[in-house]
């Protein structure tokens, strides 16, 4: 199977595997890049140094046969088949010039090596400038969130406004960069089917003006010249029918990416910040993940993945969701955040950040969360009379507490003698209300 293609809506979801799809073509370009270098190098080596002719032919030869174009999607096109065995039937064409053994006097540098040259400057090369942007911009968006999402919720509602702005531009400059590479990265693998092999058909022609014999190499050649350059016009011909239409996806899923958000089996997939609990004194950290949920199993699985760290994808964690719970902002330093639970362990909540309190509503929803049922404890109403009594269940549960201080309050943190970590005194006052 050739190379996966790039969906836009990808775009918006950010996911390891469209990251690796990403990479895939990079590294694809970047193979056409070092085989170009190698073709011009062959190719001026032809020019200079008429004595090892003979040697360098077969290395272009050489050149031409090992490198195979990929496709994109599950199956090729006759067009794309044709395309990709020219360079082999060019690499036949060369080993029975070769054994001729006649002398040649030719100059490929306007047929040949300008043209690549001018293909890997101004195309591989643009590429090469659009994914250190993409990648500049990856670092700037992803390293903006993790520090906006550090922000205290302490702070005031004017000053978390204006940070949620912040992070809502940059979110959206960087979708938009992303679209475009995106764009410039599908463009650029069908452009260069017809715009490296171009080059090269001519310079077969031109080698034909020169060769008596290569003449009638020449005359054997042209049906199969002829085909080819009906393929390499039907493929420039799908690529300039289909450009606008690609382009106008494009901008319809930039105006409204939720609406054309790619259907799949999951009810709800996206980034997470899961809090992990470390031992004292170090606290705790929040490592993103990449999280699936499917309401029909109740099946949650997320795996880490850093962006900024080369994008290994970590080992992945699949359990049944028992219930979901949102946070208040009084129980935890972190806005967007809410509970899980697992089925196979109860009384073990796992706490997740979203990204925004909208992104947090979506998750909610799909999760079947509930809201925290807190008891307010209001010092001025409870000096009313009546405002606050406790009847005979309530009266268990405070001797209980009382006795459990008394039994464990020597040798437990937070109780008598260190003062405890904030968040274990909230979550286990969070599970006491």
């Amino acid at each position: 199977m050739g190379l996966q293609p790039l969906e836009f809506s990808d775009c918006y979801l950010d996911s390891p595997w469209f990251r690796e799809r990403v990479r895939a073509h990079e590294a694809e370009l970047e193979k056409t890049n070092k085989f170009i270098k190698e073709l011009l190098k062959d190719g001026k080596n032809l020019i200079a140094a008429t004595k090892n002719l003979s040697a360098a032919q077969r290395k272009f030869a050489h050149s031409l046969r090992d490198f195979k174009f990929e496709f994109i999607g599950d199956a090729e096109t006759d067009d794309e088949r044709y395309i990709d065995a020219s360079l082999h039937e060019f690499s036949n064409f060369l080993k029975n010039l070769e054994e001729q053994r006649e002398i040649l006097a030719l100059s490929v540098t306007e047929t040949l090596i300008k043209p690549l040259e001018r293909f890997r400057k101004e195309q591989l090369g643009a590429v090469k400038e659009e994914k250190k942007k993409f990648d500049k911009e990856t670092e700037k968006n992803y390293s903006l969130l993790e520090k906006h999402l550090n922000l205290s919720a302490k702070k005031k509602e004017l000053q978390l406004q204006e940070a949620d702005n912040q992070v809502e531009q940059n979110r959206k400059h960087f979708y938009e960069l992303s679209l475009e590479y995106v764009c410039k990265l599908q463009e650029i693998q069908e452009r260069k089917k017809f715009e490296c092999v171009e080059p090269v058909l001519s310079f077969f022609q031109g080698l034909f003006t020169f060769y008596h014999q290569g003449y009638e190499l020449a005359k054997d050649f042209n049906h199969y010249k002829m085909a080819l350059q009906i393929n390499i016009q039907n493929t420039r011909n799908r690529f300039e029918g289909t450009r606008s239409e690609v382009e106008e996806l494009m901008n319809k899923i930039r105006r409204n990416p939720q609406e054309h958000k790619r259907a799949n089996h999951f009810t709800m997939e996206g980034y997470l910040y899961v809090q992990e609990k470390r031992p004292a004194p170090f606290g705790s950290s929040w490592v993103k993940h990449y999280c699936m949920y499917r309401k029909e199993t109740k099946k949650f699985s997320m795996i880490p993945f850093e962006h900024r760290s080369g994008g290994k994808i970590g080992d992945a964690e699949l359990f049944v969701l028992a219930y979901c719970t949102k946070r208040n902002a009084d129980t935890i330093d972190r806005r967007f955040c809410f509970d899980l639970e697992a089925s196979d362990r109860p009384g073990v909540p796992v706490t997740m950040q979203a990204f925004s309190e909208e992104d947090r509503k979506l998750w909610m929803e799909a999760l079947d969360g509930k809201e925290a049922v807190l008891i307010n404890l209001n010092k001025a109403n409870a000096k009313r009379e009546g405002s606050a009594q406790l009847d005979k269940i309530g009266f268990t549960i405070i001797k209980k507490c009382i006795s459990a201080v008394e039994t464990r309050g020597i040798n437990d943190q937070g109780l008598y003698r260190v003062v405890g970590v904030s968040s274990k005194v909230q979550r286990l006052l969070s599970l006491l209300m």
